[in-house]
């Protein structure tokens, strides 16, 4: 199988690079300055010249406090430019796999949230990629819609890079502790990803995808820096602070509860996902120096 990859040198995308082969595909991958996939003509360009099996759209905006104040660019990248991908697909019959967020969610909900919840994004962030869904919905019957949540990955930046980062500078750092969520790999997205795509079961719809265990943002950052301790990191933090979204206000609203259940992938493919825990010491040992 062959897939175009946009997005390749993001977190995900690198990792579905990485593991093509291992899954008997061939992946060319693309980023921002080989395909500006907010150029329709480009997008359409490329796809007809690469006749890919399958499109894997890695790439979006990201700055989800940057998207309150940049507003045309978020939704340029993450609703416009999936509208052309999504078009380009359908045209010659190539499905397409969209990877969303838990951001189109506004948080009020007690326990996981199913694909079939009401979406109610609080930021613009949120709001564009809800757009980007609704394009893929609207013109490519053949796709997968991947909402993912808490992404993170020895690439790019993540929390899990921000807090070793910080943890090396500082002796106290406070982190969010009311906000839940389920952090999830890179690799295990990638791996999910490929996992679909080679079982040509053909259930097209929206899914989701995040590793088991519901944390927050605290519990998060206190399993990276005990992780990091193991692996003998060179850490100055000392005391690490639980403190409310209130003492931490940021542009964007984030949503208190991020919870992805992930029930319909698991009964649709027959995938186990495995707990963040699991993958969060390897990230860590790519980490670390030496």
């Amino acid at each position: 199988m062959k897939v175009l990859i946009t997005g390749c040198r993001g977190q995900v995308g690198r990792e579905l690079m990485a593991l093509a082969a291992t899954h008997g595909c061939d992946a060319v991958g693309f980023e921002r300055n080989t395909l500006d996939i907010t150029d329709q003509v480009a997008v359409q360009k490329i796809v007809a010249q690469q006749q890919p099996d399958a499109v894997i759209n890695a790439a979006a905006y990201t700055a989800v406090d940057g998207a309150e104040s940049d507003v045309a660019a978020a939704f340029a990248v993450n609703a416009t430019a999936v509208n052309y991908l999504a078009q380009a697909c359908a045209d010659l019959n190539i499905p397409l796999v969209h990877i969303s967020t838990d951001y189109v969610f506004d948080g009020s909900k007690e326990g996981g949230y199913s694909e079939d919840d009401t979406l109610s994004p609080l930021g613009v962030y949120g709001e564009s990629k809800r757009a980007g869904e609704e394009a893929v919905r609207a013109v490519c019957s053949a796709h997968y819609i991947l909402r993912t949540s808490w992404v993170f990955s020895a690439h790019g930046n993540n929390f899990v890079k921000t807090m070793l980062r910080l943890g090396a500078e500082r002796d106290v750092l406070s982190v969010v502790s009311d906000q839940y969520g389920k952090p999830t790999s890179a690799q295990e997205i990638a791996t999910t990803i490929y996992t679909m795509l080679m079982s040509n079961k053909r259930a097209w719809g929206t899914y989701h995808i995040a590793q088991p265990e519901v944390t927050t943002w605290f519990g998060f950052a206190e399993a990276i820096f005990s992780e990091a301790k193991r692996e003998s990191m060179e850490l100055k933090i000392r005391t690490l602070n639980a403190i409310t979204s209130k003492e931490y206000p940021t542009p964007a609203k984030r949503p208190a509860n991020s919870e992805l259940s992930c029930i319909k992938l698991e009964k649709t493919f027959e995938i186990k996902l495995k707990p963040w825990s699991d993958s969060l010491p390897d990230v860590i040992h790519a980490l670390t120096p030496g």
